[in-house]
């Protein structure tokens, strides 16, 4: 990061916000986070300009040193999880695992975790991912943006159930679905009922699920959810594969909901999960205060954001199979070490140069085209590199009238 040029944008954030601009107009200019403005606003009101300094990152405590049981408990952890077939290897999922395993409840942080992974050297020492700059659709796009995952948890007879989470990553607004499978049925009713309450976003940012993105096997192929979502003007963006941490803000909501409500009652049947589980939305919207949002709720979050909602009337006629509709989807991917990306089951060449960096391809359906973007960094602009022809096999129709967006920046 630039200090120089954090500092000069803070203070053009907060003169502008003395001159009187609103925080819309104010977010639009200096591309960041209703959060980072909060921030750097309560610094401003509690030392001046010189607040507007960044501060050192320094710990307050040295980190601590683990029992070598701990140790060789994430260790075994590691290995095992690398033998089975489905799951994630990383930090957060043994750290999981151990949290299962140990009845310790000082558990290691996920910096120690890598750090002993890295000494006995299951991990390589330098992450080229992890230093690749990775442009969050937060701070990169201009409008409403949504996330959409799904976490999944056991009844005692072995059901499995499903939590499907939309959260609003201005206001941290949620709505939530409880279901016994993640069929595209399951996911256009949860989207739909979001729709009516949160409104319809201009941006959703989701995972690489078959659900959402219609499968892994035919090259170019537009799923159901797709055609729904450019039918009613929504632009996708589909994270990096493979990588959850990327969609963290509403990862972080799946684990309060595990924490804050799963763990703390023991549940009999679907039934009794789908009876209880409003209760957790309701606190959530109404007690819980999102870090991001300081000391306000979700609710109250929301009160400042303008929502438009889908009718009853708009979701009715939706007919199946949905047409491709005029619109653009956007997908995060991390170059290969062949220089190439996957976009719709199907590689493009970019650069061997750039392997291991992020770029944002997107995907123009009524000019059949497909963008690729790079940035360097937060300071630099964007840069094309690719503008290839797309060819889709079917007619693309157009956006209805009512669900047509002012441009997007």
């Amino acid at each position: 990061m630039d200090e120089k040029q954090e500092f000069r944008l803070r203070r053009k954030a907060i003169r502008m916000r003395l001159q009187g601009s609103s925080q819309q107009d104010l977010l639009a200019r200096v591309h960041r986070s209703r959060g980072w403005l909060s921030k750097w606003q309560k610094r401003f009101d509690q030392q001046g300009i010189s607040g507007l300094h960044s501060r050192s990152r320094r710990p307050h405590h040295t980190p601590r040193i683990y029992a070598s049981r701990m140790i060789q408990l994430i260790v075994r952890t590691r290995c095992r999880l690398v033998k089975q077939k489905i799951g994630l290897i990383g930090a957060r999922a043994i750290r999981r695992e151990v949290r299962k395993v140990s009845g310790d409840k000082s558990l290691p942080s996920l910096s120690t975790i890598k750090r002993v992974l890295r000494k006995r050297g299951l991990i390589a020492r330098s992450d080229q991912a992890a230093q690749a700059y990775f442009p969050k659709p937060l701070n990169t796009v201009s409008g409403i943006l949504h996330a959409l995952d799904w976490t999944c948890r056991y009844l005692e007879d072995g059901l499995k159930i499903y939590a499907f989470h939309t959260l609003n990553l201005h206001t941290r607004t949620c709505s939530q679905t409880i279901a016994t499978d993640k069929s595209y049925e399951t996911v256009r009713g949860h989207c739909l009922d979001t729709w009516k309450t949160l409104g319809i976003p201009q941006f959703l940012q989701l995972d690489n699920d078959a659900a959402f993105c219609g499968g892994y096997k035919v090259p170019r192929i537009f799923g159901q959810f797709v055609r729904l979502c450019l039918y009613l003007g929504i632009e996708l963006i589909f994270l990096p594969i493979a990588q959850p941490e990327c969609n963290g803000e509403v990862e972080e909501l799946n684990g309060l909901w595990g924490h804050a409500f799963w763990e703390r009652r023991r549940f009999t049947s679907f039934t009794h999960v789908h009876r209880t589980s409003p209760a957790f939305v309701h606190w959530y919207m109404t007690e819980y205060a999102p870090p991001i949002l300081v000391d306000a709720t979700p609710r109250q979050a929301q009160q400042h954001e303008p929502i438009c909602r889908l009718s009853a009337k708009q979701s009715l006629p939706l007919q199946d199979p949905l047409p491709i509709t005029a619109g653009r989807i956007h997908f995060i991917r991390q170059v290969k070490p062949d220089g190439t990306i996957t976009v719709l089951n199907e590689s493009w060449k970019v650069s061997k140069r750039l392997a291991g960096k992020y770029v944002w391809a997107t995907l123009i359906t009524h000019y059949r085209r497909l963008e690729i973007w790079y940035q360097r960094s937060a300071q630099h602009p964007w840069r094309l590199l690719k503008n290839c022809a797309y060819d889709i096999s079917e007619t693309v129709a157009r956006l209805t009238p009512e669900f047509v967006r002012l441009p997007k920046t």
